[in-house]
């Protein structure tokens, strides 16, 4: 018998889902989450085998929830519902070591079957998911995105200087290469752009 944890915040589908996955297979439906911190609470509360999470969810997003969990339980298993997950998203999820991908549109008996495959060690991206994940779209370097992040979380070109150890000098270049690529005037419009676009 598998245990899981559903977080969706679509009523109609998780509790459809709730219903449906003990008829599939060998399921036992512990909790349902109706958005990420009430995710992170049932699965920290109920310690299921496999957390079936939403990846876009109000407040904390699929994405915290799992990383917040990953904290105090680093070895729970993950399956993550998504309908059209962005390449970033599905880069930073793979490295919060999300072991599995499913399209919301699945049928119970296939979100059952992973749910499965994953409580037995394994590891499922469904392929549609996986095409979405190989597409990079993000034309900035790992350094200007590094210079981007301290930018987002309000250093000074200085303050990025000092944390990077680069010269500042180089920070700025850094700077006005990502604005170029972003067509944004300022630092921080190129910081807003870059998360909106889920490169950072």
């Amino acid at each position: 018998m598998t245990t899981v944890v559903l977080a969706d915040d679509e009523a109609l589908l998780r509790k459809a889902m709730a219903a449906l996955l003990p008829l599939e297979g060998e399921i036992t439906v512990l909790a349902e989450a109706e958005d990420g911190q009430a995710a992170v609470d049932a699965t920290l509360r109920h310690q299921p085998d496999v957390l079936v999470v939403d990846l876009e969810m109000p407040g904390v997003d699929g994405l915290d929830a799992v990383a917040e969990i990953r904290r105090t339980r680093p070895d729970q298993v993950i399956l993550m519902l998504t309908r059209h997950a962005k390449p970033g998203v599905l880069r930073k999820a793979l490295k919060l070591g999300v072991q599995g991908f499913v399209s919301k549109s699945a049928e119970p008996a296939h979100i059952a079957t992973v749910i499965t495959t994953l409580h037995a060690g394994k590891r499922w991206i469904d392929p549609d998911v996986s095409a979405l994940a190989v597409v990079d779209d993000c034309p900035l370097t790992d350094r200007e995105l590094d210079v981007l992040r301290a930018t987002r979380d309000g250093y000074s070109v200085a303050d990025i200087a000092t944390q990077l150890h680069l010269a500042e000098g180089t920070v700025r270049n850094y700077l006005s290469n990502a604005m170029q690529k972003t067509q944004t005037r300022t630092r921080h419009e190129a910081a807003r752009y870059a998360r909106e676009h889920d490169w950072l």
